[in-house]
């Protein structure tokens, strides 16, 4: 008796302010087309840790599609770390970080090819205070813009475009930070500080021109010009950062970041509120993760 070959679609029904019957149709779909099971599960943010192990356990998936943006990727990672199985991403979030940074195509049928059928890699995940990141984190301004992001009733890239208005007219006093690795000791003061597995934000900028999802290694970037242009620049993605100028990065596996006010904090696009301590280390190659060709 041949054995049913599930796929596990885990679906954020509001990330990005986007109608996701495309998307999930899309998926549904490819799965008839190649003798798949298609077994959809819709985020509530309620108890959806404990309901994705117990479909995962209760199914056997192939493959788990993950259609939504980087938040819905960070769930669903924190809650299966422990699983061995391919993740596939159907891109459907707000500024879809971690597809930016690995290529990934905007046409919808090619997703759905590269989420069933590519080969994965191997993704290192950065553990902040016990949270798992596996694209950009930071504390400080953008930290804040998400909050106020979060807080609005407006979704989608007008939604960033107004709360970043919002953000730059409150903007906070720039704070203090003792960053400590294993290496080194540096106190900066700085408006925003990012600790980065990867390349680019979604909107295309580069924050971390040395970053790679699986060296063993994040980095933690330190803005030092960061007025309220080039803050714009960042969120609109029209201007790339220059390293030397703008720019110091500490590359490294483990490091704390102590700062002397509480600072907003956001992991994936996720707000994680206000904290003046981050612990900060590196997972080796903990999710795997179908990617373009052009990404391995």
């Amino acid at each position: 008796m041949q054995l049913q070959k599930n796929i596990l679609l885990v679906v954020n029904p509001i990330s990005g302010d986007l109608d996701k019957t495309e998307f999930v149709a899309a998926a549904v779909s490819y799965c008839k087309e190649n003798a798949l099971v298609p077994i959809i599960f819709y985020t509530t943010a309620g108890n959806d840790t404990a309901e994705l192990k117990r479909l995962v356990i209760k199914h056997n998936p192939l493959r788990i599609i993950i259609i939504g943006g980087d938040g819905t990727i960070k769930l669903v990672a924190n809650a299966l770390q422990e699983i061995d199985v391919i993740f596939g991403i159907i891109p459907a979030g707000s500024a879809n970080g971690l597809s930016v940074d690995l290529d990934f195509s905007k046409i919808l049928s090619e997703t759905i090819k590269v989420a069933f059928e590519n080969d994965p890699i191997e993704i290192d995940m950065v553990c902040i205070n016990g949270q798992k990141s596996l694209h950009l984190s930071d504390i400080g301004l953008n930290a804040e813009l998400i909050k106020n992001y979060q807080n609005s009733r407006i979704r989608g890239k007008m939604g960033y475009m107004l709360q970043s208005i919002n953000t730059l007219t409150d903007e906070e006093l720039p704070f203090n930070a003792t960053i400590t690795t294993a290496d080194e000791i540096v106190t900066v003061n700085s408006k925003m500080i990012v600790i980065a597995n990867s390349q680019k934000y979604g909107t295309g900028v580069i924050i971390n021109p040395i970053g790679r999802l699986n060296d063993g290694k994040f980095e933690i970037v330190i803005l030092k010009n960061l007025n309220l242009i080039v803050f714009s620049k960042i969120v609109l993605g029209n201007m790339p950062l220059e390293t030397e100028e703008d720019i110091t990065i500490l590359s490294t596996n483990a490091a704390t970041i102590d700062t002397d006010v509480p600072v907003h904090f956001q992991i994936d696009g996720e707000y994680c509120g206000l904290t003046n301590h981050l612990k900060i280390e590196i997972i080796e190659k903990n999710f795997k993760l179908a990617v373009p060709i052009r990404s391995t």
